[in-house]
């Protein structure tokens, strides 16, 4: 196995996490490799940004904070939130502008010349790119690599980890890495969905209705809640009104959906008490309610045999759906799990591993679509670099 010399920084994984690593370590003065295992870098990144990268979201520090299902997560992005995110992109040549939404997106909408820039800039610092450079673990303390030229070791001053969570493998994201760091003492949390479609064994009837939105609805599980859509597949639903009630999903809870969220339960039981004449059931519920032809499948899918009267309202206006839980892990935008907070120090080393940092999904932590994982990303990176600039 050849040794590499010369490195005095490693950052395995080039993704949001690992390149803004890099740029922080570069930026103190390291020599810094960069491993990808992939033949290009930032796949999951720009898959992200195909139909407009959203960056982050342009909200007050607190309400975008509150996103984050950890404090540790909270205390990252207080650190390097929107605005910062903002000026980072700037930083790069590109201007962003901010959508009725709050969703703030790069003005040309695409991922990559964002990247472009980015690589030029680390270049420029003597960052050094490695692709198709897999880690398989430690070899007798150094970092082992398969590569193009044959395996290779490295013996850095400091290494970030940034291989990203155990979703969408093809991109790079497999967690493969799981096991080498519980080999170390590194505790971790099992992976789980997050951002996740939902599996419904719907009824034959239901397929008229497929890829077609679920729109205009208040959705509900557990404790949470969302005004969003969705989309009615074969499988089930999708859709970022969907992700936000992922964690109580997995859970078990039942979806419950509000087809009215405008409308009170009197007001939607004053108008079934209009005569229904001779129209059928579907066409009197459409016009009455003014149900479009998604919302009314839903409601004779999932109230059939269908009370009438008050009772009717009541299911109109909280609907519960079953389901067979999120789709599989690999479906799935982001996953939970990862590197439990406690095998971590407040710079996000690795307790165990003395002079190894972490950052981005490989940490245990989840937060919504909207830009709040890609800010997450960025800010836990920013962390770890730092932070492995100053480690002595």
């Amino acid at each position: 196995m050849t040794q590499d010399g010369g490195i005095d920084a490693l950052v395995v994984g080039a993704g949001p996490a690992g390149l803004m690593a890099a740029e922080e370590l570069a930026r103190a003065g390291r020599r810094v490799l960069v491993a990808e295992q992939k033949p290009s870098v930032a796949r999951k990144f720009l898959m992200a940004g195909k139909s407009g990268l959203n960056l982050t979201q342009d909200e007050p520090s607190g309400a975008f904070a509150s996103h984050y299902d950890s404090s540790e997560m909270r205390r990252a992005v207080a650190s390097f939130g929107p605005a910062e995110v903002m000026d980072w992109a700037r930083g790069l040549g590109q201007e962003v502008y901010t959508g009725s939404s709050g969703k703030v997106f790069p003005l040309t909408m695409k991922g990559s010349p964002l990247l472009r820039a980015w690589l030029s800039r680390l270049a420029d610092r003597g960052v050094a790119l490695r692709t198709r450079w897999r880690w398989h673990g430690w070899d007798d303390g150094a970092f082992a690599f398969d590569t193009p030229d044959g395996p290779r070791a490295l013996r850095p001053a400091v290494c970030v980890l940034a291989l990203g969570g155990a979703s969408w493998a093809r991109l790079g994201s497999d967690g493969a890495w799981a096991p080498w760091l519980a080999g170390r003492g590194v505790p971790l949390t099992p992976f789980a969905p997050a951002n996740a479609g939902l599996s419904v064994a719907w009824s034959r009837p239901m397929a008229k209705v497929f890829g077609q939105p679920l729109k205009g609805v208040r959705l509900g599980a557990g404790a949470l809640h969302s005004r969003g859509e969705c989309v009615v597949s074969a499988a089930g639903l999708e859709g970022g009104g969907l992700y936000p009630l992922t964690p109580a999903l997995r859970t078990g809870a039942p979806l419950q959906v509000d087809l009215l969220p405008d409308l009170d339960t009197d007001t939607i039981a004053a108008r079934l008490r209009r005569p229904r004449g001779k129209a059928s059931v579907g066409q009197w519920l459409r016009k009455t309610l003014r149900l479009d032809p998604v919302r009314l499948a839903l409601l004779f899918e999932a109230a059939h045999p269908l009370p009438t009267g008050e009772a009717l309202a009541h299911r109109v206006k909280a609907l519960t759906l079953r389901h067979q839980g999120p789709r599989p892990m690999d479906e799935a935008i982001s996953t939970a799990g990862g590197i439990a907070w406690p095998g971590l120090d407040d710079d996000l080393m690795l307790r165990a591993c003395p002079g190894v940092f972490a950052a981005g999904e490989m940490l245990d932590w989840e937060a919504p679509t909207g830009g709040y994982l890609l800010t997450g990303c960025l800010a836990t990176g920013r962390l770890a670099g730092r932070a492995a600039a100053g480690f002595h």
